[in-house]
């Protein structure tokens, strides 16, 4: 009998190999050769599954923005009582902001797609889905926060949620180059987290 195989769950595996190589040496080292080579796959099982170098990094972006959006959402799912707004907030933050060590690779790949996705309308497209759906996960939890009388209640939760966003995003890029620590930058978000409260 044929050995069946499990075509999405290759697909997960290829857009892993993918990012493996992006975090290892930059978007430019992703061939189909490469990744199959680093998927342990043939070039053409890569080619079954996607037509074109484009239609795989794609692939790969939009398995990451999930995996970002999952994160941030978990941090507030296994949140510890008190569920403060303070608190979830600092965890969601920090989990969009990939600043903790363990979360570099994943922050050079973001990089890599976000620089990328200045010339790729398909790649700007899932990249602003994807901060179209953190931005409502942020502006439930800065609206939680007014509800409970945490966060000042002349805040405006939509304006506070793209400022987060830009600095999230900013905090991750210094990190990596660099210029901030983990602990630095959890120390901006922190004091940015205080100075919303009521």
């Amino acid at each position: 009998m044929p050995k069946q195989v499990d075509y999405e769950e290759r697909r997960r595996r290829i857009a892993e190999a993918v990012c493996l190589l992006i975090a290892r040496s930059g978007m430019e080292s992703v061939s189909l050769r490469d990744v199959a080579a680093e998927a342990r796959v043939s070039m053409g099982a890569v080619q079954r599954c996607f037509r074109t170098k484009d239609e795989m990094l794609l692939f790969a972006l939009e398995d990451i923005s999930q995996r970002v959006g999952e994160r941030a959402r978990a941090r507030i799912e296994t949140s510890d009582a008190p569920r403060s707004a303070a608190t979830l907030l600092d965890r969601t933050l920090s989990a969009l902001a990939l600043v903790d060590t363990e979360d570099r690779e994943q922050a050079q790949v973001w990089g890599a797609f976000v620089a990328h996705a200045a010339v790729s309308g398909q790649l700007a497209a899932v990249l602003r889905e994807t901060y179209a759906e953190l931005h409502e996960l942020l502006v439930w939890l800065l609206g939680y926060g007014k509800d409970t009388g945490e966060l000042s209640p002349a805040l405006d939760p939509s304006a506070e949620a793209r400022a987060l966003l830009a600095l999230t995003e900013g905090l991750t890029a210094q990190v990596l180059v660099g210029h901030q620590t983990p602990e630095s930058a959890r120390e901006v978000l922190g004091r940015y987290v205080r100075g919303l409260m009521a």
